[in-house]
């Protein structure tokens, strides 16, 4: 061997040491997987709590999740938000900046890592987003229609309720001194943000009033009540949303609205309550307010007594509304600060994409999908991967339908182009076996039925259509050729008359980036998701750990005694 030749020899591996060390570690770079066992059961009389949580911690540990090192953790779920939402709303938002649409991307559609979520409920194959939520809340699958409890007791069921609350993220975290957040554009005591720190039998128990007699001698309590009471550290240090009347007396008048009044009567002013416990934190119920709110102090913002408005229709709010990113952005920058920048989890949803589908209207649920696109581009700005995790998914899907073959390009709202087999004029509208003009999205049930109701007659219907009385379609489909399919309250035809579209059964995608999202990938549990969350958050692994949760290799495993964390 040459003088040379063993000089490179002995140089290769300095050099490759040298690399190795000079190379910093992604915080998204995979992670060494642990396995746990799971004890195998017969489904679904085998399903427990405590076995949901164990088979959810072993699906994240396995792909590596509790050696991330996340500070703080932020979930978006674009509500009802299916794939075929995704890919419409993906082109639209395109076509709106003057591009084919196809090869756009939305914003979570650039981070690193994808999986698929299988939704069902423990008792439903299509789910439902209050059981659905809980999951990611909890980790643990329940009912549909219960807020963070076990599937024990049924839908309604107050007393078993009590004995089932199932700890959630949130709370954890206010528990730990971490600052928590819950942004969305429904009401606050809705599913989803409900979940974060409430425990009902019921989704619909918002107030008191909804709460009926015999629960209320059982000791249940309202979800406005739980929010803002809550055990576990002060509650939310930033909600914002809608819902105000669930807070307000029916002694209190509205501040926007001069015909309404809260809906409470136990004469308990939660706005008050939340101010007590949060001093220094700032209410606001219009967009002026919320402009001038200081940036370092709690936030609680309510901008509707109901839901907030359709992103399409919020430039006609007399009150003015924030967009879904200002308010996420707002989150952040107040959860940065209020607890010491001690971390922070975050849950930020884009409710109304499920309301818009729900009401048979495309062009709300795509573009409310947009304006989720707009907040995550937001978070993702304002937010380092190097110590946030940023995990976007969705509850469960819809009836949405991407159909025909439309040329490159179609309008995503329009008539379809091109042909009804796999050939024909681009330049001419694809035919129906009658002749007759479709769309490209169609829904499988709705209100979009085109027989008549008492509400609007037979043909294409318009948003809003309540639709009762419905009728059979006596004059076949409509012929849509001079009909603007684009408008924004054009409603998609649908094949089944229901007076509300309904969910769908099928997987929803999540995406994610920063410390832990590499093991985002397959297909999971949505349970699972809770517990990416939780194992890529040092902080949080290490409090369950102290209780005795954790297995050999400090995976939190064991269900958490929720009575551990309160104050």
């Amino acid at each position: 061997m040459s003088k040379l030749r063993s000089a490179s020899v002995l140089l290769v591996p300095a050099l490759l040491t040298a690399c190795a060390a000079a190379a910093p570690t992604r915080p998204d770079a995979p992670g060494a997987g642990v396995a746990v066992d799971v004890p195998a059961i017969q489904h679904p009389q085998g399903e427990t709590p405590a076995w949901w949580y164990r088979d959810g911690a072993a699906q994240a540990a396995q792909r590596g999740t509790s050696s991330a090192k996340a500070k703080n953790v932020i979930l978006f779920v674009g509500d009802g938000m299916s794939l075929t939402t995704v890919a419409a709303a993906r082109i639209l938002a395109g076509q709106l900046k003057g591009a084919p649409g196809e090869e756009n991307r939305l914003s979570w559609e650039r981070f690193p890592s994808t999986a698929l979520s299988k939704t069902y409920n423990t008792d439903s194959q299509t789910p439902d987003s209050a059981g659905t939520m809980s999951a990611m809340a909890t980790g643990v699958k329940t009912r549909a229609g219960v807020l963070s409890i076990g599937q024990k007791g049924l839908r309604g069921d107050c007393a078993a309720a009590l004995q089932a609350p199932m700890l959630t993220l949130w709370e954890l975290a206010a528990s730990q001194r971490l600052a928590t957040g819950v942004v969305t554009t429904t009401r606050v005591t809705h599913a989803t943000p409900g979940a974060t720190f409430s425990h009902s039998a019921d989704r619909n128990w918002e107030n008191d009033m909804d709460l009926p007699d015999k629960a209320k001698s059982e000791g249940c309590i309202d979800i406005a009540r739980q929010m803002i009471e809550s055990p576990y550290g002060t509650g939310p240090d930033v909600l914002m949303g809608g819902g105000r009347g669930n807070f307000m007396t029916v002694e209190q008048r509205d501040p926007e609205y001069d015909d309404k009044v809260g809906q409470r009567l136990d004469g308990r002013d939660l706005i008050a309550t939340w101010k007590q416990r949060h001093p220094g934190g700032e209410y606001v119920w219009n967009a002026k307010q919320f402009a001038a709110a200081p940036k370092d102090q709690p936030l609680f913002a309510l901008f509707e007594p109901d839901h907030m408005q359709f992103d399409h229709d919020r430039p006609q709010d007399g009150a003015g509304e924030p967009s879904l990113a200002e308010m996420t952005v707002a989150a952040i920058e107040r959860l940065k600060k209020v607890k010491g920048d001690n971390g922070f989890v975050l849950l930020v949803e884009g409710g109304r994409i499920d309301h818009a589908h729900h009401m048979g209207n495309a062009y709300r649920a795509l573009t409310d999908t947009i304006a989720l696109s707009e907040a995550v581009e937001a978070a993702n700005k304002a937010t380092s991967a190097d110590d946030t995790l940023i995990l976007v998914t969705a509850d469960h899907s819809h009836t949405l339908s991407f159909v025909g073959y439309p040329t490159r390009g179609n309008p995503m709202l329009g008539k379809v182009r091109g042909s009804s087999g796999e050939d024909g004029d681009p330049n001419d509208y694809a035919r129906d076996a009658l002749g007759k003009p479709y769309t490209t999205l169609n829904y499988s049930n709705g209100p979009g039925y085109t027989g008549a109701s008492s509400q609007q007659p037979e043909g294409p219907h318009k948003f809003p259509h309540t639709a009762s009385g419905m009728q059979e379609i006596e004059k076949g489909r409509p012929d849509l050729s001079n009909v603007d399919t684009q408008a924004p309250d054009y409603m998609q035809e649908a094949l089944v008359p229901t007076t509300a579209e309904t969910h769908g059964g099928d997987d929803v995608g999540i995406w994610a980036r920063g410390p832990g999202s590499s093991a985002v990938r397959g297909s999971v549990e949505q349970n699972t998701i809770y517990h990416f969350l939780l194992q890529s958050m040092p902080k949080l692994r290490a409090s369950l750990c102290a209780k005795g949760d954790c297995d050999a290799n400090q995976v939190p495993v064991m269900l958490p005694k929720a009575d551990q964390f309160k104050n």
